[in-house]
């Protein structure tokens, strides 16, 4: 049974920093895709950045570029997602997610993943 656990969410100022974790379980990340997702209230879950997908590359929205960084753990089957100069409208639920296979183009498509963790909150003030 493949479990995606989630922590590191949490209240900071806009500029601040915070590190997500999500180790899984019951699967392995070796060869396969995972990415972090969000979702605000009131929108759509939207792609935040991607490892492992289409070849083993990163990828990232384009509002994130520059400030968060997605890296993976192999030996503790675990990905993260530093997240650097936080800005209010980051707040949202932030979800790990894993696939088997993941074409690039499709990287940050949420339909694309089939395990999803229960989500970690990340709140950003002004």
């Amino acid at each position: 049974q493949v479990q995606l656990v989630e922590s590191g969410g949490g209240s900071v100022q806009a500029g601040g920093s915070l590190r997500l974790s999500c180790a899984a379980s019951g699967y392995s990340n070796r060869r396969n895709c995972m990415g972090w997702f969000r979702q605000a209230p009131g929108k759509e879950r939207e792609g935040v950045a991607s490892v492992g997908c289409g070849g083993g590359l990163t990828y990232y929205t384009d509002s994130v570029k520059g400030r968060f960084t997605i890296s993976q753990d192999n030996a503790r089957n675990a990905i993260y997602l530093q997240m650097n100069s936080l800005k209010p409208e980051d707040t949202a639920m932030y979800y790990c997610a894993a696939a088997p296979w993941v074409a690039r183009e499709n990287a940050l498509h949420p339909q694309s993943y089939s395990y999803w963790g229960q989500g970690t909150q990340v709140t950003v003030s002004s």
